[in-house]
Protein backbone atom coordinates (compact mmCIF):
# COMPACT_ATOMS: atom_id res chain seq x y z
CA UNK A 1 0.00 0.00 0.00
CA UNK A 2 1.54 3.31 -1.14
CA UNK A 3 0.30 6.10 1.11
CA UNK A 4 1.02 8.96 -1.33
CA UNK A 5 -0.32 7.18 -4.42
CA UNK A 6 -3.53 6.28 -2.63
CA UNK A 7 -4.19 9.87 -1.53
CA UNK A 8 -3.35 11.19 -5.00
CA UNK A 9 -5.75 8.68 -6.53
CA UNK A 10 -8.63 9.35 -4.15
CA UNK A 11 -8.26 13.15 -4.49
CA UNK A 12 -8.45 12.79 -8.26
CA UNK A 13 -11.66 10.78 -7.77
CA UNK A 14 -13.03 13.41 -5.37
CA UNK A 15 -12.45 16.15 -7.96
CA UNK A 16 -14.49 14.22 -10.54
CA UNK A 17 -17.40 13.29 -8.23
CA UNK A 18 -19.98 16.09 -7.92
CA UNK A 19 -22.07 14.08 -5.45
CA UNK A 20 -19.58 14.65 -2.64
CA UNK A 21 -19.74 17.47 -0.10
CA UNK A 22 -17.18 18.45 2.60
CA UNK A 23 -18.75 16.07 5.14
CA UNK A 24 -18.18 13.08 2.83
CA UNK A 25 -14.54 14.03 2.32
CA UNK A 26 -13.92 14.74 6.01
CA UNK A 27 -15.47 11.40 6.95
CA UNK A 28 -13.39 9.52 4.38
CA UNK A 29 -10.16 11.16 5.59
CA UNK A 30 -10.99 10.19 9.19
CA UNK A 31 -11.54 6.58 8.08
CA UNK A 32 -8.32 6.66 6.07
CA UNK A 33 -6.43 7.96 9.11
CA UNK A 34 -7.58 4.98 11.20
CA UNK A 35 -6.88 2.61 8.31
CA UNK A 36 -3.34 3.97 8.15
CA UNK A 37 -2.99 3.79 11.96
CA UNK A 38 -3.93 0.10 11.86
CA UNK A 39 -1.36 -0.55 9.08
CA UNK A 40 -3.88 -0.93 6.23
CA UNK A 41 -5.69 -4.19 7.16
CA UNK A 42 -8.28 -5.72 4.83
CA UNK A 43 -10.97 -4.44 7.20
CA UNK A 44 -11.08 -2.83 10.64
CA UNK A 45 -13.56 -1.91 13.38
CA UNK A 46 -14.65 1.67 13.99
CA UNK A 47 -16.43 3.57 16.75
CA UNK A 48 -19.04 6.10 15.63
CA UNK A 49 -18.12 8.48 18.46
CA UNK A 50 -14.43 8.34 17.54
CA UNK A 51 -15.02 8.84 13.79
CA UNK A 52 -17.41 11.75 14.37
CA UNK A 53 -14.79 13.52 16.49
CA UNK A 54 -12.00 12.93 13.97
CA UNK A 55 -14.14 14.09 11.03
CA UNK A 56 -15.66 17.03 12.96
CA UNK A 57 -19.18 15.85 12.13
CA UNK A 58 -21.52 16.89 14.93
CA UNK A 59 -24.77 15.35 13.69
CA UNK A 60 -25.47 11.61 14.01
CA UNK A 61 -27.91 11.85 11.09
CA UNK A 62 -25.22 13.45 8.89
CA UNK A 63 -22.73 10.77 9.92
CA UNK A 64 -25.06 7.90 9.02
CA UNK A 65 -26.09 9.56 5.75
CA UNK A 66 -22.51 10.18 4.63
CA UNK A 67 -21.11 6.77 5.57
CA UNK A 68 -24.00 4.99 3.82
CA UNK A 69 -23.49 7.12 0.71
CA UNK A 70 -19.73 6.46 0.68
CA UNK A 71 -20.61 2.78 0.84
CA UNK A 72 -23.19 3.09 -1.96
CA UNK A 73 -20.77 5.04 -4.17
CA UNK A 74 -18.05 2.38 -3.71
CA UNK A 75 -15.54 4.44 -1.77
CA UNK A 76 -15.79 2.02 1.17
CA UNK A 77 -17.58 -1.16 2.24
CA UNK A 78 -19.50 -0.45 5.44
CA UNK A 79 -20.82 -3.29 7.61
CA UNK A 80 -22.86 -1.74 10.46
CA UNK A 81 -23.05 -3.47 13.82
CA UNK A 82 -26.19 -3.34 15.96
CA UNK A 83 -24.26 -4.59 18.98
CA UNK A 84 -23.26 -1.64 21.25
CA UNK A 85 -20.25 -3.59 22.50
CA UNK A 86 -18.90 -4.37 19.04
CA UNK A 87 -17.93 -1.70 16.52
CA UNK A 88 -18.99 -1.63 12.89
CA UNK A 89 -16.59 -2.87 10.22
CA UNK A 90 -15.17 -0.84 7.33
CA UNK A 91 -13.13 -1.81 4.30
CA UNK A 92 -11.44 0.83 2.12
CA UNK A 93 -10.69 0.38 -1.56
CA UNK A 94 -7.21 1.01 -2.93
CA UNK A 95 -7.20 4.21 -5.00
CA UNK A 96 -3.50 4.16 -5.91
CA UNK A 97 -2.97 6.34 -8.98
CA UNK A 98 -0.94 5.25 -11.96
CA UNK A 99 2.71 6.29 -12.33
CA UNK A 100 1.68 8.71 -15.07
CA UNK A 101 -0.83 10.50 -12.81
CA UNK A 102 1.61 10.56 -9.91
CA UNK A 103 4.41 12.35 -11.78
CA UNK A 104 4.88 16.09 -11.43
CA UNK A 105 5.59 17.39 -14.96
CA UNK A 106 8.18 19.87 -13.65
CA UNK A 107 10.36 17.05 -12.30
CA UNK A 108 11.92 13.92 -13.66
CA UNK A 109 10.61 10.50 -12.66
CA UNK A 110 13.69 9.76 -10.55
CA UNK A 111 13.48 13.08 -8.69
CA UNK A 112 9.77 12.59 -8.02
CA UNK A 113 10.28 9.06 -6.67
CA UNK A 114 13.16 10.14 -4.39
CA UNK A 115 11.19 13.02 -2.84
CA UNK A 116 8.07 10.87 -2.44
CA UNK A 117 9.96 8.19 -0.50
CA UNK A 118 11.39 10.78 1.91
CA UNK A 119 8.02 12.45 2.40
CA UNK A 120 6.24 9.14 3.00
CA UNK A 121 8.45 8.39 6.02
CA UNK A 122 8.08 11.90 7.45
CA UNK A 123 4.31 12.00 6.97
CA UNK A 124 3.85 8.55 8.48
CA UNK A 125 5.71 9.67 11.62
CA UNK A 126 3.69 12.90 11.80
CA UNK A 127 0.38 11.08 11.37
CA UNK A 128 1.25 8.56 14.07
CA UNK A 129 2.02 11.44 16.47
CA UNK A 130 -1.19 13.28 15.57
CA UNK A 131 -3.24 10.11 15.96
CA UNK A 132 -1.72 9.47 19.40
CA UNK A 133 -2.54 13.03 20.50
CA UNK A 134 -6.11 12.73 19.18
CA UNK A 135 -6.54 9.33 20.83
CA UNK A 136 -5.29 10.61 24.19
CA UNK A 137 -7.67 13.58 24.04
CA UNK A 138 -10.64 11.31 23.26
CA UNK A 139 -9.74 9.08 26.20
CA UNK A 140 -9.36 12.04 28.57
CA UNK A 141 -12.73 13.40 27.42
CA UNK A 142 -14.36 9.98 27.87
CA UNK A 143 -12.97 9.50 31.40
CA UNK A 144 -14.09 13.02 32.33
CA UNK A 145 -17.58 12.33 30.98
CA UNK A 146 -17.79 9.11 33.02
CA UNK A 147 -16.46 10.90 36.15
CA UNK A 148 -13.33 8.74 36.19
CA UNK A 149 -10.03 10.17 37.52
CA UNK A 150 -7.82 11.88 34.96
CA UNK A 151 -4.83 9.97 36.32
CA UNK A 152 -6.53 6.68 35.40
CA UNK A 153 -7.16 8.02 31.87
CA UNK A 154 -3.45 8.71 31.44
CA UNK A 155 -2.53 5.30 32.85
CA UNK A 156 -5.01 3.64 30.47
CA UNK A 157 -3.67 5.53 27.43
CA UNK A 158 0.01 4.96 28.24
CA UNK A 159 -0.54 1.27 28.90
CA UNK A 160 -2.40 0.44 25.69
CA UNK A 161 -0.40 2.88 23.54
CA UNK A 162 2.70 1.02 24.66
CA UNK A 163 1.35 -2.40 23.62
CA UNK A 164 -0.24 -1.33 20.34
CA UNK A 165 -3.86 -1.23 21.58
CA UNK A 166 -4.04 -4.98 22.02
CA UNK A 167 -5.95 -6.69 24.81
CA UNK A 168 -3.59 -8.90 26.76
CA UNK A 169 -0.86 -7.81 24.35
CA UNK A 170 -2.22 -10.21 21.70
CA UNK A 171 -5.76 -9.45 20.51
CA UNK A 172 -6.53 -6.21 18.64
CA UNK A 173 -8.80 -4.00 20.73
CA UNK A 174 -12.33 -3.77 19.26
CA UNK A 175 -14.10 -1.37 21.66
CA UNK A 176 -11.80 0.87 23.70
CA UNK A 177 -14.69 2.44 25.64
CA UNK A 178 -15.75 -0.97 26.97
CA UNK A 179 -12.12 -1.76 27.76
CA UNK A 180 -11.83 1.54 29.65
CA UNK A 181 -14.87 0.68 31.77
CA UNK A 182 -13.36 -2.72 32.56
CA UNK A 183 -10.11 -0.95 33.46
CA UNK A 184 -11.94 1.20 36.01
CA UNK A 185 -13.82 -1.76 37.48
CA UNK A 186 -10.52 -3.57 38.00
CA UNK A 187 -9.01 -0.39 39.47
CA UNK A 188 -11.83 -0.17 42.03
CA UNK A 189 -11.52 -3.87 42.83
CA UNK A 190 -7.79 -3.43 43.46
CA UNK A 191 -8.45 -0.47 45.78
CA UNK A 192 -11.04 -2.44 47.77
CA UNK A 193 -8.73 -5.44 47.96
CA UNK A 194 -5.87 -3.23 49.14
CA UNK A 195 -8.05 -1.64 51.84
CA UNK A 196 -9.33 -5.04 52.96
CA UNK A 197 -5.76 -6.32 53.27
CA UNK A 198 -4.76 -3.24 55.25
CA UNK A 199 -7.73 -3.72 57.57
CA UNK A 200 -6.75 -7.32 58.22
CA UNK A 201 -3.26 -6.19 59.18
CA UNK A 202 -4.49 -3.25 61.27
CA UNK A 203 -7.89 -3.61 63.05
CA UNK A 204 -7.89 0.14 63.77
CA UNK A 205 -7.60 1.09 60.08
CA UNK A 206 -10.39 3.04 58.38
CA UNK A 207 -13.28 1.01 56.93
CA UNK A 208 -13.28 0.01 53.24
CA UNK A 209 -15.20 3.17 52.37
CA UNK A 210 -14.50 5.63 55.17
CA UNK A 211 -16.73 8.24 53.49
CA UNK A 212 -19.72 6.09 54.48
CA UNK A 213 -18.64 5.97 58.12
CA UNK A 214 -17.63 9.47 59.12
CA UNK A 215 -18.35 8.71 62.80
CA UNK A 216 -15.82 5.89 62.93
CA UNK A 217 -13.73 6.10 66.11
CA UNK A 218 -11.02 3.98 67.54
CA UNK A 219 -12.53 1.93 70.38
CA UNK A 220 -9.12 1.10 71.88
CA UNK A 221 -8.07 4.63 72.83
CA UNK A 222 -5.92 5.08 75.95
CA UNK A 223 -6.65 8.28 77.81
CA UNK A 224 -3.70 7.89 80.21
CA UNK A 225 -1.24 8.71 77.37
CA UNK A 226 -0.58 12.43 76.79
CA UNK A 227 -1.60 13.87 73.41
Amino acid sequence: MNYIKHLNGVYIQFSKDNRLNPSHISLYIALFQLWNYNRFPAEFHISREEIMKLSKIGSTATYHKCIKELNHWKYIIYSPSHNPFKGSKVRLFNFESSDKEDVNLDRSLNEQALISNININKQNINFIKLEAIAKEKMILDFFKKENYPELEAKKFFNHYQGIGWKVGGKTKMVDWQATARSWMLKSEEMKLSSRAQARENDPNALPLDHFQDNLHVNQNKRYDIPL
